[in-house]
């Protein structure tokens, strides 16, 4: 069997920044199994997979390590590769998850907006795991759906923080964000998830589910302008909408070709 496959860099305007996706166009599910051999293979944070359907088109997301519940720069990835790649023309990709609902991508100016429910996350205590996680004291503690979230007092911490992989690999979620407040944007952020093949995400879309109702609150406004602080780098437009977060940004192809299985 041949599959198309597209690698995108998304949150970026140019190759080489942002976060890395594979993208693979299927005309129907195959089994979990291989669609985790793929993603293990292609060995980025996230492939995306999906089929587009009378109604709607299907989205699935899977690190090297497992399916995931939902990914915003591979999410963004596969409008790209759609709108650009695979002829679909109209300016609203309306994707949906059967571990996330509906997960609309408009496109104008050459420009994305994700539109994805935002997280339901509460405080909790700073437990001696969590304060293990990383080499600095964060200020406080959230759990959301997946995460842990650790804010930190200044840009720097976050710029300069060291986390303990296996320690974070042992706590029961999928990752841990960190942020504080940014000196040139609204908030920056790192995120950490190595229990599903990730130590560190250049750029992750989903995290600012939980960054931009909090950070919203924070600072009392409903838009904002994030910065993820990793090698790469990625600037993400946040906009809270009640219950819903819109994530905005770029993407630039940087190959095409073909898998055989």
């Amino acid at each position: 069997m041949k599959l198309t496959i597209y690698q995108v860099d998304a949150f970026a305007e140019k190759v080489f920044k942002g976060n890395s996706a594979a993208v693979c166009p299927l005309t129907e599910w195959m089994s979990d199994d291989i669609l985790l051999k793929i993603a293990k293979e292609n060995n980025l944070a996230e492939t995306a997979f999906y089929i587009v359907k009378e109604d709607n088109i299907e989205i699935r997301w899977f690190t090297p390590g497992e399916e995931v519940d939902l990914c915003g720069h591979a999410t963004l990835a596969a409008a790209f590769v759609l709108k650009n790649q695979e002829n679909f023309r109209e300016n609203t990709i309306p994707f949906y998850s059967s571990r996330s609902g509906n997960l609309p991508v408009s496109f104008q100016d050459w420009k994305y907006t994700l539109n994805f429910p935002a997280d339901q996350f509460a405080e909790t205590a700073l437990t001696e795991e969590l304060l293990a996680a990383t080499d600095k004291k964060p200020i406080a503690a959230y759990k959301g759906k997946t995460d842990y979230m650790l804010v930190f007092e200044k840009q720097e911490d976050i710029e300069t923080v060291i986390p303990n992989l296996s320690q974070i690999a042992a706590i029961k979620a999928r990752g841990i964000i960190v942020t504080a407040k940014g000196e040139n944007h609204d908030f920056v952020s790192r995120f950490f998830a190595p229990a599903v093949g990730v130590n560190e995400d250049p750029v992750t879309g989903s995290a600012h589910t939980t960054l931009t109702p909090y950070w919203a609150e924070k600072l009392n406004k409903n838009e904002l302008r994030a910065f993820q602080l990793s090698e790469r780098g990625g600037e993400i437009y946040c906009r809270l909408l009640n219950d819903r977060v819109e994530l905005e940004g770029k993407a630039v192809l940087y190959l095409k070709g073909d898998i055989f299985i």
